[in-house]
C-alpha cells in the first residue's frame, strides 16, 4: 500500500500527486485509475433519487380522461383524412408515464410507408434546447460565466460590429462598433444580433451571409461547425448585443463553443453526456445505417397529393447522406417522439432521470427564468436559457398550460411542451413544408390539458 502514497499539492505532479515514490508498473496502474477518476468527475453524477425511464401506463392511473384522449385520437385521424398532414406521431406523458403514444398516416405517401411510433423525425430547432443543456452542463463545471464575451473562447469574434450601410448592387457594406460584446447568454437567448442567413428577416443580412458562404440550419456539404462559425464571426450584427431579440444562429456558435470548452467533437459530447445516459438511442445528427428506413420523408401538398419536398437551399436527406460533418447546434438533430419526451422528463424531474443527474435543480430553475425581460415580446411567455416559458398571463388565456410550462418547435413542423405543475409532456411530430391547412398543433396542446381528469 505504501506504493500508493501520494502527497496532495506535491511539487512533482500536474494533479497534485507526487509520483516519484511509485515504481514504474504501479505508476502505470496509478495513472490509469487517476485518469478514470478525473474522467468520472467530468461525467454525469448519480442523483440522490432514481426516477425511472418513461414507461407506459393507463390514462386513469395518471389522472387523465380516456374519453378526452380519444378526442385527440379522432382529431388526428381526421387531419389525415382531410389532408392537413400526411402523417404524425403523438405522445402524451403524465407523472413520468406514457398515457398516449400513437402513429397516424404515412411516413412516405409516395412509397406507402406507414407511420410507426418509433419513426425518426428531423427535429430542427428542437435541437436548440439540447445544445443549451450541453452549455449549462459545462457552466456547472465552472468553465465560464454566462456573461463572458464569446471572443474570450472563440477569438475570431473579436470586437463586435453592427451593420451600418449596405450596397444592394454588390452586397458590400460598412459597419460601426457595437457598444457591447456578444456574451454566451446573448447567444442562448437570441439577443446577440447575429442573423439566420437564408431564413433571416432582413434581406441585407441574407445577402451578406450568402456572399460569405455561411451554412444555415443543416447541410450535406463538406464543412464543419468550426469553419462556418469562424466565417460567421467576421460578419456584421443586426444590432447591439443584448438590445433586441433576433432569432439567430447563436446556438450553432454554441455548438462549436462546446467543442472548444470540452475538447470533444460536439456530436460526441452529446452522445457521451446526454444521449447515452438518458438512453436516447434514436437521437443523432446523422443516422446510423440501420436507422435510415425509420426516417420520415419531408412532404408538401401538391395538387391534393403529398409528395417529397425537393432540394432547395438544403437537401432534406441530410441526416442520411452527404459529408455528415456539420453538427448544427441550432437545427441539426433527428429524433423520435419518445426520445424527446425522455429529454423533457429529465427537465420535469429537475435535472435527473434514470439515476443520472444531468443538471442540478438549481440550474434548471435558472434555465426557466426570464433571461431578457421585455425584450422578447412573447406576450403569454418569457424567454429562458433553453425554452419559451408560459407566464401567468399565458396560463390565464388558456390552452397553453400552467405557469412555467416550457416549449419550442422545429422547422419541419414538430412541437413539444412540458408542464412542471401538472407533470404533463406533449410531443407532436410531423414532417411538412409549404402551405397546408394544418390545425393539429394548437388543437393537440389545447386538448391535452383539457384531458386532465384529477
Amino acid at each position: 500500500m505504501s506504493y500508493f502514497r501520494a502527497i496532495i499539492d506535491g511539487p512533482n505532479s500536474k494533479y497534485g500527486f507526487n509520483h516519484y515514490a511509485i515504481p514504474t508498473p504501479m505508476k502505470t496502474l496509478f495513472t490509469f485509475f487517476t485518469f478514470l477518476s478525473l474522467s468520472f468527475i467530468h461525467a454525469q453524477t448519480q442523483g440522490d433519487t432514481v426516477s425511472p425511464l418513461l414507461l407506459e401506463d393507463s390514462a386513469q392511473n395518471q389522472g387523465m380522461s380516456p374519453e378526452r384522449l380519444a378526442r385527440i385520437d379522432a382529431m388526428l385521424k381526421d387531419a389525415i383524412v382531410e389532408d392537413q398532414i400526411p402523417g404524425a406521431v403523438a405522445l402524451i406523458a403524465r407523472n413520468g408515464k406514457i398515457v398516449f403514444h400513437n402513429a397516424y398516416g404515412f411516413a412516405s405517401n409516395s412509397l406507402e410507408t406507414k407511420m410507426e411510433k418509433d419513426a425518426i423525425f428531423r427535429i430542427a430547432s428542437q435541437t436548440k434546447a439540447i445544445t443549451s443543456t450541453a452549455v449549462m452542463m459545462l457552466w456547472e463545471e465552472g468553465k465560464f460565466r454566462l456573461d463572458d464575451p464569446i471572443s474570450k473562447y472563440i477569438p475570431a469574434f473579436g470586437k463586435a460590429q453592427i451593420l451600418d450601410t449596405f450596397n444592394e448592387t454588390d452586397s458590400t457594406y460598412t459597419t460601426k462598433p457595437a457598444k457591447d460584446q456578444i456574451t454566451i447568454r446573448d447567444l442562448i437567448t437570441h439577443t446577440s444580433g447575429i442573423g439566420y442567413g437564408v431564413i433571416d428577416g432582413d434581406a441585407r443580412i441574407r445577402k451578406i451571409y450568402a456572399k460569405a458562404g455561411i451554412t444555415d440550419l443543416f447541410t450535406t456539404a463538406n464543412i464543419t461547425i468550426e469553419e462556418s462559425v469562424k466565417k460567421l464571426a467576421k460578419l456584421p450584427l443586426h444590432h447591439n448585443p443584448g438590445e433586441k431579440f433576433t432569432y439567430s444562429e447563436g446556438l450553432d456558435v454554441l455548438g462549436y463553443f462546446v467543442e472548444v470548452i470540452s475538447g470533444m467533437p460536439f456530436n460526441q459530447f452529446l452522445r457521451k453526456r446526454i444521449f447515452d445516459p438518458l438512453q436516447m438511442n434514436d437521437t443523432w445528427f446523422y443516422l446510423p445505417e440501420n436507422k435510415h428506413k425509420r426516417l420520415v420523408t419531408v412532404q408538401q401538398l401538391q395538387e391534393n397529393q403529398w409528395k417529397k419536398y425537393p432540394i432547395t437551399f438544403y437537401d432534406t436527406d441530410y441526416p442520411i447522406t452527404g459529408a455528415k460533418l456539420f453538427f448544427s447546434g441550432g437545427a441539426g438533430l433527428s429524433s423520435t417522439a419518445k426520445d424527446y419526451a425522455t429529454f423533457l422528463q429529465m427537465y420535469l424531474n429537475k435535472g435527473e432521470l434514470n439515476g443520472v443527474r444531468i443538471l442540478s435543480r438549481t440550474t434548471v430553475q435558472s434555465i426557466m427564468g426570464n433571461q431578457i425581460g421585455t425584450i422578447w415580446d412573447g406576450g403569454a411567455k418569457h424567454h429562458g436559457l433553453a425554452f419559451a416559458v408560459v407566464n401567468d398571463h399565458g396560463q390565464d388565456l388558456g390552452g397553453e398550460g400552467s405557469t412555467g410550462t416550457f416549449d419550442w418547435g422545429g422547422y419541419f413542423n414538430t412541437q413539444y411542451f412540458a408542464d412542471p405543475q401538472e407533470q404533463i409532456i406533449g410531443v407532436l411530430m410531423k414532417q411538412t413544408q409549404g402551405v397546408t391547412s394544418d390545425q393539429t398543433g394548437w388543437k393537440f396542446r389545447q386538448m391535452v390539458f383539457a384531458a386532465v381528469n384529477d
